[in-house]
């Protein structure tokens, strides 16, 4: 069983920037795809941003390309999103989501939500303008 549990969310002006933060654990040796998912109010469950963790690979969203960063600290089993130049419409809850997987790029990591194993709580970003 993975745990996940994100932090980092907050309140910031358009053009701010935040880093959220997954503190993982229970890991296998299994491969896995971990993603950075958001949903905003009276819409589904967005897949924004994939990594692999066998080589580290990554995908994004056409809609946070060039913004958002996902990266991994192994020594503290951290799965992080860097998000910057933030916009009103970034406005949601992100979540962290995690699946294992034999992908080896991040562009094979599932984008339903109804495909992912593992989910944290929840964390609330407010971008205002």
């Amino acid at each position: 069983q993975v745990g996940l549990v994100e932090s980092g969310g907050g309140s910031v002006q358009a053009g701010g920037s935040l880093r959220l933060s997954c503190a993982v654990s229970g890991y296998t040796d299994s491969g896995y795809c971990m993603d950075w998912f958001r949903q905003a109010p009276g819409k589904e469950r967005e897949a924004i941003a994939s990594l692999v963790t066998s080589n580290n690979s990554t995908y994004y969203a056409d809609s946070v390309k060039g913004r958002f960063t996902i990266s991994r600290d192994n020594a503290k089993n951290t799965l992080y999103l860097h998000m910057n130049s933030l916009k009103p419409e970034d406005t949601a809850i992100y979540y962290c989501a995690a699946t294992r997987t034999l992908c080896t790029i991040g562009a094979c990591c599932p984008i339903g939500a109804y495909a992912w194993e593992f989910w944290g709580q929840g964390t609330q970003v407010t971008v205002s303008s």
